[in-house]
């Protein structure tokens, strides 16, 4: 952020402070070990995981509504204060029963941050004249989210050691708290503005513009009560995801590309099934996360990239992760590890840029609305990509189950010149 505007610069920090502590949590390494040694089967844990899903499924769009319709600061403070909640109650209920209110509560809270938090930034962007800044600002949000899940996993081992689950816990606890202070520091932007408005925006006083939604949606006035605003926010939202060219392949192609990241549960499994020990593993993996920093990091230099050298990079990426896994599988661990690696952020620097572009490319007030249908979308691609290894690892070994899911970064190359929304 050094070469940003001082004001920018200060809302880069508080947006990686806000995006890093989200994630900085120990709990994450040993939940399933903590329902296990609770008496908890694979089955019954197996529920839970898919009750999480299914919850953060069902609210994503209708999240991303609310968001445009009241304080996107406050939706994000009470989505801390849920996870802190739900971590509290496996706290101090760890049954079954207290695992699956927390896991909803839990949901609840993933579903109002997703869409609301990138709206919330692109909004106040606009409102200093500084949208060429959000790439960069949310590149460097996703490197630092990155790295605390990474920090969270390791330091789970001695705060187990020193404390059980009831320290890991309670820690985990806390973070989510501090991730709610984080909240409120961020801005208070308006949920919706023109670029006539924006010379007039006042921060003690901002205005309440009507919001103009996508053609044949009619506009949405700030002005209507709370119930009928929230459904025509949800209407046009989704209405300029489906009926606005470019917004839509914005959405399909963001989806694509968030979606495929699920992959990256089984790069463990594939360490193991190429012949690494855990702790090899362990160090293969971190290969991974590393790429995944360096595409995030470089978001705000390629931002700029035309959309057919997009697609290059993209089908490139397909062409190494392909061959990394197929590396793997004959037993060139270090070589194929760095090939995924590269390859994963290709992918990870392409998301940032196609959601940046996207961000550009809506026009309708409901902005929250439409980023939450990327992240709806981008689940049906992950439980395709779930369903898909599964079903291949039963008739062909797990690196070429992994290499098949190559095919979808090929397939976003070939798509990214004619999807990836313009720059503004």
């Amino acid at each position: 952020m050094s070469r940003a505007p001082g004001s920018v610069r200060g809302l880069g920090v508080r947006a990686v402070l806000f995006k890093g502590s989200r994630d900085l949590l120990p709990i994450y390494a040993l939940y399933g070990v903590l329902f296990a040694d609770h008496g908890l089967g694979t089955a019954q844990i197996s529920l839970l995981l898919a009750l999480w899903s299914v919850t953060a499924f069902l609210l994503e769009v209708p999240s991303g509504a609310w968001a445009d319709t009241v304080s996107r600061r406050g939706l994000l403070v009470f989505s801390a204060v849920l996870q802190a909640a739900g971590f509290t109650i496996w706290m101090v209920a760890p049954s079954f029963a207290g695992f699956a209110v927390g896991f909803v509560v839990w949901g609840i809270a993933g579903a109002l941050e997703s869409g609301t938090f990138e709206a919330l930034i692109y909004d106040d962007l606009v409102a200093r004249g500084e949208t060429a800044q959000y790439a960069r600002i949310m590149g460097l949000a996703r490197a630092a989210q990155e790295t605390t899940v990474l920090v969270a996993i390791v330091a789970a081992a001695p705060l187990f050691a020193w404390g059980g689950y009831g320290l890991v816990g309670w820690v985990s606890v806390g973070v989510a708290v501090a991730h709610a202070v984080t909240a409120l520091a961020l801005p208070r932007a308006p949920v919706a503005i023109s670029a006539t408005e924006v010379e007039t925006l006042d921060d003690d006083a901002p205005p309440q513009p009507a919001i103009a939604g996508p053609p044949g949606v009619g506009n949405v006035e700030a002005d209507q009560p709370g119930r009928a605003r929230y459904v025509a926010m949800l209407r046009t939202g989704i209405a300029e995801s489906m009926h606005v060219r470019r917004v839509r392949r914005g959405v399909l192609l963001g989806a694509l590309l968030y979606g495929v990241t699920a992959f990256d549960e089984y790069f463990g499994l594939l360490a193991v099934s190429g012949g690494a020990s855990p702790a090899t593993s362990a160090l293969l993996v971190g290969v991974t996360v590393a790429g995944s920093l360096a595409g995030s990091l470089l978001a705000g230099r390629t931002e700029s990239a035309p959309a057919r050298l997009v697609g290059v990079a993209l089908f490139v990426a397909g062409i190494l992760f392909i061959a990394g896994a197929s590396a793997v599988g004959a037993g060139l661990l270090w070589f194929g590890f760095l090939g995924i690696a590269v390859a994963y952020g290709i992918d990870f620097n392409a998301e940032v840029v196609a959601g940046a572009r996207l961000q550009d490319a809506i026009e309708g007030g409901a902005r929250a609305t439409v980023t939450s249908v990327v992240g709806l979308l981008s689940e049906v691609v992950a439980l395709a990509v779930f369903g898909v290894v599964a079903a291949a690892t039963q008739w062909v070994s797990m690196s070429v189950a992994i290499a098949g899911l190559g095919v979808v970064l090929l397939a976003a190359g070939l798509v990214a010149p004619s999807w990836l929304p313009g720059r503004k």
